[in-house]
């Protein structure tokens, strides 16, 4: 009878193991370019993840199929065609930027594809949209983050700001900046506009001195941010410097050197004050696996979006169902991801904390947590 029992029991995993099936999950991320500081670190924990949890409760294989945007937006729509007309992804992870993801978007809405992006902040993305999701905070939490940080904390009364006209992120993160430091009694100088690309910022900081505020926001990313910075120490110019998550990586750091010593921002994770018990576990699998002992935010933030991303396939009686993914995305509440505890709402936007960091001796220091 136990022989029986074993055969049959056998028979059942053999079955199972004949019908699971790979389903595609497409990453759609800036490997390459200008970009490649983000995307490459998101796609440390989107890799780690699905090592960690490969298969589908029903036997089934997540397999990861990932295309480079080099940053730019065109190739962001082109992947973003190949990999629903291709390769048949039922969703997709990406992209960094709000720019970029928007263009993601617009494609897989058409398409009823799930997007999760892993950090584009930029509020107006999920608008009127369906299928439009993210793990991050958006720019009207976070420059509420930042406005009151400033104002109330540091007693800060007078900003300027200066926004890259080219970058929804950084015109948004403005906005909301400017609309809460104001409401707090504090007064924006001047905002000044540069470009993506821009190297000389001369012009710029010798304007920012004149004004003398208490501190300048700089909306941007990591590249501008940096050079920025930089040429404002070699002025002169040593008042304090508030960003984003725009700058929430090292390579922000190793482009400042000692010239973004004491430069604050925003960002989503801190691995120094792991918010979960599966923050613990994956910044000791990250750590075993690399050999670093610091887990990136937007590694963390990767390793979210595609965790949520199986969560709501487990939860579909179909796992390549599509339309189903994306109405148990949107019913996420409350997950214990590794940047923290994540809701998503029925626009498809997260309700989370955001921290506070300091960069101190060449590192990017945790001050505090900020709840949502």
């Amino acid at each position: 009878m136990r022989s029986f029992m074993t055969l049959l029991s056998l028979a059942a995993v053999m079955a199972t193991s004949m019908l699971a099936k790979e389903i595609n999950v497409g990453i759609i991320l800036p490997m390459s370019g200008a970009l490649a500081g983000y995307g490459q670190v998101a796609y440390e924990g989107v890799e780690l993840a699905n090592a960690l949890q490969p298969k589908l409760k029903n036997g089934d294989t997540i397999k990861l199929v990932l295309v480079d945007t080099k940053g730019d937006k065109v190739e962001s729509a082109n992947a973003t065609t190949r990999l629903i007309t291709s390769d048949k992804v039922v969703g997709i992870i990406g992209e960094m930027i709000s720019t970029n993801t928007a263009q993601i978007i617009s494609i897989a809405e058409k398409k009823q594809i799930p997007v999760i992006a892993p950090a584009a902040t930029n509020d107006k993305l999920t608008e009127n949209k369906v299928y439009a999701n993210r793990v991050c905070f958006i720019d009207s939490f976070q420059g509420t983050v930042v406005a009151n940080y400033a104002s109330k904390d540091l007693g800060l009364k007078t900003a300027v700001i200066v926004t890259d006209q080219a970058q929804v992120y950084s015109l948004g993160l403005a906005k909301a900046f400017t609309q809460a430091f104001t409401q707090n009694g504090g007064k924006v100088l001047k905002e000044v506009r540069v470009s993506s690309g821009d190297k000389d910022f001369k012009a710029v900081i010798s304007q920012i001195k004149a004004l003398n505020a208490d501190f300048v926001f700089l909306p941007l990313y990591h590249s501008e941010a940096s050079m920025i910075k930089r040429q404002a120490k070699q002025a002169d110019f040593n008042k304090p410097f508030f960003s984003g998550d725009g700058v929430a990586n090292q390579t922000f750091i190793d482009l400042g050197g000692d010239a973004v010593e004491g430069y604050m921002f925003t960002d989503a994770f801190d691995h120094s004050a792991p918010p979960t018990n599966k923050s613990k576990d994956f910044i000791a699998a990250y750590e075993k696996k690399t050999g670093k002992k610091e887990l990136n935010s937007f590694t963390a933030l990767g390793a979210d979006a595609y965790n949520i991303m199986v969560d709501a396939m487990n939860r579909c009686a179909n796992p390549e169902d599509s339309v189903c993914i994306n109405t148990e995305i949107r019913k996420t509440s409350k997950f214990e991801g590794v940047s923290g505890f994540i809701s998503i709402d029925d626009k498809g936007n997260a309700t989370r904390s955001a921290v506070i960091k300091e960069i101190k001796g060449g590192k990017a220091v945790y001050k505090s947590t900020v709840n949502p």
